[in-house]
């Protein structure tokens, strides 16, 4: 990596406790979904009354000609998973799970874009971070930003600044989500339908008495260690199940770009339960929830409340949530050995600019994910 500085200070670390996994918006999707809603501004507000509330755009958020503060057209957020062993660990930390999600003017549909997160990117000055600039792995950006105290709202800025720079798209407001509200985010829910698609071996966990754990707590046990299998086919999973499921990269054919793919099935898969299944209609249940789900993350709308920001996109249900690939879906080599966005995708983007994904969509149907 160029520019002042190493932006790989740490030794090599097993894979995130949630790698990459970032579902804020399968939470605020399950806020929304038209008439089904139950409650006003008022209760919602209420409801999202504890929801950390950071500057997490910097300069990445949109200007007065884009539309600015304003939710009257089209809505872009960034959605950031960090990996934070400990809770809101500043440091020694990257955000491995990189999501835009695109919502059009007319607020009745959404896409989900994820960004490799080994994607070459020009990371620009953090002089607070000791950084002038360079290049290097997408997912470093975050880790440069949160050094010498800039914690995760000044990684969380840096990595927005560097996807503008990269995408050329700004952003309404962005989040992120740690691992354990994430769990409890669908604890709550109960199970969540995930139809695997190539059957994997989990890395990270195993059965201990038939009790699933991580690998790290089950060898303390010194009791035989039984790897949980995720079998191929439709099937309800709990939170712990989801969770590892998502994470796997390793034994998938498509390697990280299959556990892209996954993660955007989960959230889907979360807003579709959600309101399948009713909680959407009971108010209690609905504040529950919510609840459940702002602590699992920190939140910037851009200065616009929480409760308007959600209530602005009430039309969009997981019916109309849509997943999308980068580089079909498969490694894109930019000539020296590292990993970059394809003409393909980089024109996808720039329809997301214009609020003109759709019509793209329409004419390369090959960027619509398999997953169900």
């Amino acid at each position: 990596m160029g520019g002042g500085g190493s932006a790989k200070k740490r030794t090599k670390r097993k894979d995130p406790l949630w790698a990459r996994l970032t579902v804020v918006f399968g939470a605020v999707l399950m806020l929304t979904s038209g008439a089904a809603v139950v409650g006003t501004k008022v209760m919602i507000g209420q409801a999202t009354g504890d929801i950390a509330q950071r500057n997490l755009l910097g300069g990445a958020g949109k200007s007065d000609a884009e539309g600015g503060a304003s939710l009257d057209g089209p809505i872009d957020m960034l959605l950031l998973g960090v990996d934070a062993r400990e809770r809101w660990a500043a440091d020694d930390v990257r955000s491995d799970s990189i999501i835009i999600l695109h919502i059009p003017a007319t607020h009745d549909q959404a896409y989900l874009i994820s960004i490799p997160r080994d994607t070459e990117a020009h990371i620009p000055s953090r002089p607070k971070s000791g950084w002038s600039g360079g290049n290097g792995k997408i997912n470093a950006a975050f880790e440069v930003g949160a050094r010498n105290g800039g914690g995760w709202e000044g990684g969380a800025q840096l990595m927005a600044e560097t996807i503008q720079r990269l995408t050329d798209v700004s952003f309404d407001g962005a989040a992120i989500i740690n691992f354990g509200g994430f769990k409890n985010v669908i604890d709550t829910l109960g199970t969540v339908k995930i139809c695997v698609s190539h059957e994997v071996k989990s890395k990270h966990m195993s059965f201990v008495d038939g009790k699933p754990m991580w690998n790290a707590d089950a060898k303390k046990t010194g009791k035989k260690m039984t790897p949980v299998l995720h079998k191929k086919g439709c099937q309800e999973m709990e939170g712990w199940a989801a969770l590892d499921y998502s994470r796997q990269r390793y034994g998938l054919p498509g390697g990280d770009y299959d556990r892209q793919q996954n993660q955007q099935q989960l959230i889907k898969a979360m807003a579709r339960k959600a309101t399948d299944g009713g909680m959407l209609t009971k108010p209690a249940k609905l504040q529950q929830l919510v609840k459940t789900a702002g602590k699992a993350l920190v939140l910037d709308t851009g200065g616009v409340p929480i409760e308007n920001f959600i209530f602005t996109m009430r039309g969009v249900t997981a019916n109309e949530l849509t997943m999308l690939k980068t580089n079909n879906g498969t490694f894109n080599g930019n000539g020296n050995g590292n990993e970059a966005l394809s003409e393909e995708t980089l024109a996808m983007f720039r329809a997301v600019k214009q609020d003109k994904l759709a019509e793209f969509v329409f004419t390369h149907p090959e960027v619509i994910s398999t997953r169900k």
